[in-house]
């Protein structure tokens, strides 16, 4: 079977960020406003009083300090409370392709491959701005690569599911080398009026180069040793957008149609899961976790990624075995862990082993064990 490794990354930020302190304050402004607006109702029980947000509470919930927004000034305005993204016309790139384009760029470079020698792209990601045509033929025609093209969405494990298929691909001789790239823009389809939730979410774009490992060049190369996928049903993280909710009048515009969670149950569900298939992916590929130098998991919350690392560790692991991004970053759904491993793998050495591994709706699991060149 042939040898397959991840030969590049790239990464896209929007220009603009968003510190805790700012979105706290155009929270409370919002919440304010609202108790003065439904003050009789409030007073009769008929309407719930919002409560103010803080930035301890936070970064003390999160980790999160800031995150990267594709535009802030719809999101800090108390009467808008979500992103302003003008619609493009048909001739022009489409957000989440020029997105693509420039992560794809850096990750080319990175692994010393040119469009010429790219057969396919992945497009896997969480939220897709529209069903049709698929914006991976978009990316792979605006690069000018020859080949095939496909969407995916496994919503937070996007990424480490694209890597499977980008792995299965050039091992089966239906390509040398796959561009998977992870275009989100997380704030769109966030609720920035619900205190649970406003703060949790922010906008960035990965790439990786994945081929044939006799073909690769590039100074870091990391073998993928295996892939480990898994989903169980869940509703504890949703979305009910979709092209059916103009059929029924009442849905529209209701709080569903964003992004909604049971925080709580996610992160007692989700932490063993994650854990165990982490443990037992090792186990399968004979990998101790002696010999494991690098987790790069899935940035959601930090409480969640301790108590990960440290149930597959039996210790608490280091900031150098299990690097932090969403301090930054906050949660980017299927990026995450791949700025995580873009950010923090070049100081791996030959036979240093590591984990992406991605976790989040569905529940959706994927981890993918990988060993530096």
């Amino acid at each position: 079977m042939k040898q397959v490794v991840i030969s590049g990354t790239g990464l896209y930020t929007p220009a603009q960020s968003i510190s805790n302190d700012e979105l706290v304050g155009a929270f409370n402004s919002y919440v304010e406003t609202f108790n003065k607006q439904n003050a009789s109702e409030i007073e009769a029980g008929t309407v719930t009083e919002l409560v103010p947000s803080s930035s301890a509470f936070i970064e003390k919930a999160s980790g999160i300090k800031s995150r990267y927004v594709t535009n802030k000034e719809g999101i800090l305005d108390t009467e808008r409370m979500k992103p302003f993204i003008p619609e493009r016309t048909n001739d022009e790139n489409s957000i989440q392709c020029e997105m693509a384009i420039k992560a794809a760029k850096q990750a080319l470079e990175q692994s010393g491959k040119t469009v010429d020698d790219v057969d396919a792209v992945i497009m896997a990601c969480s939220n897709l701005q529209r069903a049709y045509p698929a914006v991976a033929v978009e990316v792979q025609t605006a690069l000018g690569i020859k080949g095939f093209a496909y969407d995916m969405n496994v919503a937070c494990s996007s990424a480490t599911f694209g890597i499977q298929a980008a792995t299965n691909a050039i091992q089966t001789g239906s390509a040398k080398c796959v561009l998977m790239v992870n275009p989100e823009i997380c704030t769109a389809h966030m609720n920035f009026c619900d205190r649970d939730s406003h703060f949790i979410f922010g906008d960035a774009c990965t790439a990786v180069i994945i081929e044939d490992a006799d073909l690769a060049t590039s100074e870091h190369q990391f073998k993928v040793l295996g892939t480990k996928l898994q989903t169980v049903f869940s509703n504890n993280i949703r979305n009910n957008f979709g092209f059916l909710n103009r059929c029924d009048d009442d849905s529209v515009g209701t709080p569903d149609k964003l992004f909604i969670q049971n925080g709580r149950k996610v992160f007692k569900e989700v932490c063993p899961m994650v854990a165990e298939q982490i443990t037992h992916h090792l186990e399968e590929l004979s990998v101790s976790t002696d010999d494991l130098s690098r987790m790069w998991l899935h940035q959601a919350n930090l409480n969640m990624n301790s108590l990960i690392s440290k149930r597959v560790l039996g210790r608490e692991a280091t900031e150098q075995e299990a690097p932090v991004i969403l301090d930054r970053y906050a949660n980017t759904s299927s990026a995450g862990s791949i700025i995580a491993y873009h950010l923090h793998k070049e100081d791996l050495v030959a036979g240093q082993k590591g984990v992406i591994c991605s976790f989040g709706g569905g529940y959706s699991i994927g981890s993918v064990v990988i060993e530096k060149q």
